[in-house]
């Protein structure tokens, strides 16, 4: 027998159809084990809104391309960031650019933006240029049938390229310390997240220990590089500012500079977000590149007819850009997105409280059929002619998008480009790509095993 929807939640008016209560606790393990399954499973059943029987606060999912505009672009100010989900995430990089609410975020990103401005970009390329011959290096010497984790390697560079460029700093020598300890830190916070009642941080369960030791590890990372730029007076006559120097120059509206606590957290959240999500996405173009033989040889035919070199390489790769948009497309790394409604809104027809909890998730919104030809399909093709630019938010959309989205470009295309035309990868026998875990970004579970050679 059909169970009729209640009209309220606890006292919450139940404002668009979803799941009850029993239906909650039977997919509890899916919520816990995939939330991103789950948050599927829910959009399939229920359509493109939902909301979940939770009555504080009154939480759900938009997965309309109108909706997800709506909160992100075009009444994007009526929507916060103080979400669980981002309250977790604060327990690592503090009140950063990622996590800041409004009032922060809006006296701290004008600070921030001259790092990443256009005309800085070009720096990054010979940054991108140096790290990826110095990965070239290293496959070069690889046994040719060894198996390697190609998610290491992503990790590694991807750090390393954040550090020399963002900060000036040379974090190869202990990369493999600062991603273990990010990722370690993360798997904390996800943990957080998808539990409602979490003992405090500062109790010592074994969860917390393993918190503050990789926040730790993180916290010596920064002051290894606030002592490095300190000390090398030689770059003040001829570098650009880099995003130290413009967090110790910088004031807010009132003349005061930052506080060592705010600049702590600013270079936590870049080391952690300008490095796991790039890493992530790079990683998944490998997994997929290993089981398309035929795509390699293409893509590796682009890179020897074109000029890869130089700050227009991005442009001409158009191919290359074009996988890689897919690879964001379906395995877009901020693959979960939530804000707090500050004030009442109405998304389509669908009446949303104040203080209701919004969960948006670009994995979805990508493979919405109401936007997206075949979204089941891979196809970096479609990338190549017109496409719903304003449903493809990989990097977010309106004034929160992702400050980073040009670097993540750059770095991302000439890495793969010049890796793929020396490279052939592969799956060793019985090998495939790797089911996805939505933690903090989308995860290859288990790594990415390839077998690397030379190409012929």
């Amino acid at each position: 027998m059909k169970v009729k929807r209640p009209t309220t939640f606890l006292g919450t008016p139940a404002t668009a159809p979803g799941p009850l209560g029993p239906d909650m606790l039977r997919d509890f393990a899916l919520i816990r084990s995939n939330p991103l399954a789950f948050l599927e499973k829910s959009w399939r059943a229920y359509g493109d809104v939902v909301q979940f029987p939770i009555p504080k606060p009154p939480t759900y999912l938009i997965n309309s391309p109108q909706g997800v505009r709506q909160v992100l672009v075009s009444n994007g100010r009526n929507y916060g960031k103080s979400t669980i989900q981002y309250r977790a995430l604060s327990l690592v990089t503090g009140e950063g650019l990622l996590t800041a609410d409004t009032d922060i975020w809006q006296r701290t990103r004008p600070l921030i933006q001259p790092a990443f401005h256009q005309a800085l970009l070009t720096e990054l390329v010979p940054i991108t240029e140096s790290v990826t011959e110095g990965l070239v290096d290293q496959w070069r010497k690889i046994p040719r049938d060894a198996v390697i984790d190609v998610d290491q390697f992503m990790l590694a560079g991807a750090l390393e390229v954040v550090g020399k460029f963002l900060f000036g700093a040379n974090l190869a020598t202990n990369s493999h310390v600062i991603t273990d300890a990010t990722l370690s830190a993360l798997e904390v916070v996800i943990a957080r997240a998808r539990v409602p009642i979490t003992p405090p941080s500062w109790i010592p369960t074994p969860a917390n220990r393993k918190l503050q030791r990789s926040v730790n590890t993180l916290d010596q990372a920064v002051r290894s590089m606030l002592r490095q730029r300190s000390n090398d007076t030689t770059h003040l006559a001829t570098d650009t500012p880099n995003m130290i120097d413009l967090l110790a120059r910088a004031t807010d509206q009132h003349g005061n500079k930052l506080t060592a606590r705010q600049i702590r957290d600013e270079i936590v959240t870049f080391i952690v977000a300008g490095h796991e999500t790039v890493a992530s996405a790079l990683s998944w173009a490998w997994a997929v590149l290993a089981a398309d033989p035929a795509l390699q040889a293409e893509l590796a035919l682009e890179v020897d007819h074109a000029q890869v070199t130089g700050a227009m390489a991005v442009e001409n790769l158009p191919r290359i850009r074009a996988f890689y948009d897919e690879i964001l497309r379906v395995y877009p790394p901020a693959w979960l997105i939530t804000r707090k409604a500050l004030a009442s809104d109405s998304i389509d027809g669908h009446a949303i409280p104040a203080g209701a909890l919004i969960i948006l998730s670009p994995a979805l919104l990508h493979q919405n059929p109401q936007v997206w030809d075949a979204p089941k399909t891979f196809d970096p093709v479609r990338f190549l002619g017109k496409y719903p630019r304003e449903s493809f938010i990989p990097f977010g959309a309106g004034l929160r998008q992702c400050i980073g989205k040009d670097f993540a470009y750059v770095e991302g295309v000439l890495l793969l480009a010049t890796l793929i035309a020396k490279f052939t990868v592969r799956y060793p026998e019985g090998g495939q790509i790797p089911q996805s875990d939505p933690l903090v970004t989308i995860r290859p579970r288990g790594g990415v095993a390839l077998r690397v050679s030379l190409r012929e």
